[in-house]
């Protein structure tokens, strides 16, 4: 990169640690999105007032976290918000506010919610003459409709069909009525009558595409009115997908961009959350090694190369060189003799056991008092190192 530009880019973003609000201008908005997919947790300053979500309250302290990970003045920290508190919330733009898309919907019509249309019988078994009698009623209809009387066109198609319910082109045909009438779900259902009948009828699909583009469902209108003209094109098919299929366009990149903002949103959050643990884990981590560390420092009271309550080379209870009791095998009173109070305090597994307050509870006893020896022969913790001192001393084992 061009030194000029480094140092340019190094101004700006010391300005952006100064004065956060300058990520509300709206030309900077490109460069805010790109600093939250990175997983910056910026602070409210960044955003206006209607840009910042009522869910940016902070959800209070983790105690654990707070005592090892300190407040950091950089507002591209991805693991600490700068109160303390645990991470932002997500942050809510305006182009991740669904919007209104912009649709052409001239010619949309209420939907016709009149009674079902009379429908045939597609049980009763139809004979010639009924085939005969449909066709002079379809005559009819399109003569009705041509003169411009649809209401008779459909009475006389409706006739047709209860005389042949089982021709797909009859139901296909009302359905074409129904839609120049602006009655859309009558002709959908007209519609699905003939594609049950015929599943490649291409007028089934093309009259419920227009049906549907009539209620706004430009999608679906599409769908139908693509599927009509692979099987039979025309120009009045034509026609129409040339007015639906810029709405359905429109639709379908209006999804496609907000799905990708709520997929990007969860994957920022389920960044933030595993920053998070890291945190959490690490603030853990720091705190068991502290409290290692402080247990394995020198305590007070009793140490290496002597025992708790008493001086150097001296046993609980007693001073160096003279203890209040005695221990079996020598004089009450006095120190066992002829040991090597060195080599014994540097027995590791004396050493182990001394740390141990039951053992170091009976060793008391039987200092103040020999004859409690034998209240500490089951003891299988105290039995054992018993033996091993007294064997020391020349004394007699538990």
């Amino acid at each position: 990169m061009d030194a000029r530009k480094a140092m340019e880019l190094k101004l700006f973003v010391q300005q952006l640690e100064a004065n956060p609000s300058v990520l509300q201008d709206p030309q900077l908005r490109f460069f805010r999105n790109y600093l939250e997919k990175l997983g910056a947790n910026l602070p409210p300053a960044a955003y206006g007032k209607a840009e910042f979500s009522k869910d940016h309250t902070s959800e209070g302290h983790d105690d654990e976290v707070d005592e090892e990970t300190p407040e950091s003045p950089d507002f591209f920290s991805a693991s600490k918000s700068t109160t303390g508190d645990k991470p932002w919330e997500e942050h809510v733009s305006d182009e991740e506010i669904e919007s209104e898309v912009e649709l052409d919907n001239e010619g949309v019509v209420p939907p016709d919610n009149e009674p079902p249309q009379k429908m045939g019988d597609p049980s009763i078994e139809v004979t010639e003459e009924m085939r005969d009698n449909a066709q002079v009623e379809k005559f009819k209809a399109m003569d009705a409709a041509e003169a411009g009387d649809l209401e008779a066109a459909v009475g006389f198609l409706t006739e047709a069909i209860i005389s042949n319910p089982t021709s797909a082109i009859l139901y296909a045909s009302r359905a074409g009525i129904y839609v120049k009438m602006s009655k859309p779900n009558a002709a959908i259902r007209d519609a699905e009558a003939a594609l049950t009948i015929n599943p490649d009828s291409a007028k089934g699909y093309k009259w419920r595409g227009e049906a549907k583009a009539l209620l706004g469902q430009w999608e679906e209108a599409v769908k139908d009115l693509r599927l009509a003209s692979r099987l039979d094109y025309d120009d009045e098919i034509a026609a129409v997908l040339k007015k639906v299929e810029p709405n359905a366009r429109r639709l379908e990149e209006h999804r496609r961009k907000y799905e990708r903002l709520r997929k990007e949103r969860q994957e920022r959050k389920a960044e933030r959350e595993r920053q998070r643990r890291r945190a959490k884990a690490q603030a853990s981590y720091e705190k068991a090694k502290r409290a290692e560390r402080e247990s394995s420092s020198p305590r007070t009271g009793g140490a290496t190369g002597n025992f708790a309550g008493g001086g150097p080379g001296s046993f609980p209870g007693g001073s160096a060189g003279n203890s209040a009791g005695g221990w079996p095998g020598s004089f009450p009173g006095s120190s066992p003799g002829g040991v090597d109070m060195s080599q014994l305090l540097n027995d590791p597994e004396l050493l182990a056991a001394f740390q141990d307050p039951e053992v170091m509870a009976a060793l008391q006893d039987v200092m103040k008092n020999p004859a409690n020896l034998a209240n500490h022969q089951d003891n299988p913790k105290v039995a054992p190192l018993l033996n091993k001192m007294m064997s020391n001393f020349g004394g007699a084992a538990v």
